[in-house]
């Protein structure tokens, strides 16, 4: 099936992407050069460029549970629509809540595609949306911060996507697209050096990365990347649209036998793609770390677990969603935390320590 007809908006701003790229490969190949000569490999810059495009997939993660301002989930309007849509369509996110003009995400979006989607007559609907390229197949996706389930999205989507290393909203210099992705990939390789902490990858060196990208058996036996703060986000043009984007979801399985995942089920039924299943995260809710995200998640973690867990229930996806409809449901039962703003971000603060700590599912191991 055919992608979709860019409009002019989206295709200035994959044109302004790839013109800084190109501007910056003459630099990015030396780099790249430098890291293959050091690397006591024989891996040369073709067949790394071929593993990159050739088996990084595009993956968007979401909260399937997390509720709309009409009142659905996410994944009911997915499943309704047929369409994934763009903050600045649906008002809500799992990051910073800035899609409108003048607000941060509209800044940044200025600056990265030179203007592209603030000329006049641009819809909110032209926006790109964003996920992240999953180049080592990490079960829980690229980005997992954002979400506890990812759409897994067609090789074809990469020919209409822009990256860049780390979040878009610090204003990266390392921008890419697939036809011109140098700078992005010496970026990824001077960060792998010394560090090991890449793409939420522990203890993987320069040398093992650049064998587990031309490595399918290596990919495909990845452990969960936990990825927070270090992943390839990407940007993607278009309408994203699943009967013909999608090649599949992937979902966490404390949504297992509950009626989002057999809302999950019939969507990829009705769409035609694939439903398959990560092995999620769990914890003891006294093993929610103090510093990790501060004083006030250990507390919040309490009261979610004491409040709405089930009798042996650690605390996981599912749960941490729970908490987050009560929350737009009925906010005077949190009232005495502040403002509803505040809390919101601490169960996304509450999702991240669990992506950061957390242990396989029980029912996956």
């Amino acid at each position: 099936m055919p992608g979709p007809t860019l409009t002019a908006a989206q295709s200035a701003a994959l044109r302004h992407v790839r013109d800084v790229a190109l501007r910056g490969r003459p630099a990015a190949l030396a780099v790249i050069a430098a890291h293959l000569a050091g690397s006591g490999t024989d891996i040369g810059y073709a067949d790394l460029i071929a593993a990159v495009t050739g088996h990084g997939r595009l993956t968007l993660n979401f909260h399937p549970d997390r509720l709309l301002r009409d009142g659905r989930t996410v994944i009911e309007a997915l499943d309704a629509e047929g369409v994934y849509r763009s903050q600045f369509c649906t008002g809500i996110g799992n990051g910073g809540l800035t899609a409108f003009p003048g607000g941060d995400r509209d800044v940044w979006e200025r600056s990265l595609f030179g203007g592209a989607y603030h000329r006049a007559g641009v819809r909110p609907a032209e926006r790109p949306t964003y996920g992240g390229l999953n180049l080592l197949d990490h079960p829980d996706g690229a980005c997992p911060r954002f979400g506890a389930c990812h759409l897994r999205l067609r090789p074809q989507v990469l020919t209409r996507a822009t990256f860049t290393f780390g979040d878009s909203s610090v204003g990266p210099s390392d921008v890419g697209t697939v036809a011109a992705f140098e700078p992005v990939l010496a970026a990824l390789l001077d960060a792998t050096v010394g560090t090991g902490t890449s793409l939420g990858v522990s203890g993987m060196d320069t040398d093992a990365l650049l064998r587990t990208l031309l490595s399918r058996r290596e990919r495909a036996s990845a452990r969960a990347g936990r990825a927070l703060d270090d992943y390839i986000e990407a940007q993607v043009h278009g309408e994203v649209r699943l009967d013909r984007d999608v090649e599949a979801v992937v979902a966490d399985p404390s949504f297992r036998d509950t009626e989002v995942g057999r809302r999950l089920a019939a969507t990829a039924d009705r769409h035609g793609f694939a439903l398959d299943w990560h092995a999620g995260f769990e914890l003891p809710v006294d093993a929610v770390d103090a510093d990790f995200r501060g004083p006030d998640i250990p507390p919040l973690a309490a009261r979610v677990h004491a409040e709405f867990a089930r009798a042996g229930e650690p605390l996981h996806a599912e749960l941490i969603g729970r908490a987050a409809a009560s929350l737009v449901r009925e906010p005077q039962r949190w009232a005495d935390r502040g403002p509803a703003e505040v809390t919101r971000q601490h169960l996304k603060q509450l999702w991240h320590v669990l992506v950061w700590f957390g242990e396989p599912s029980r029912s996956s191991r």
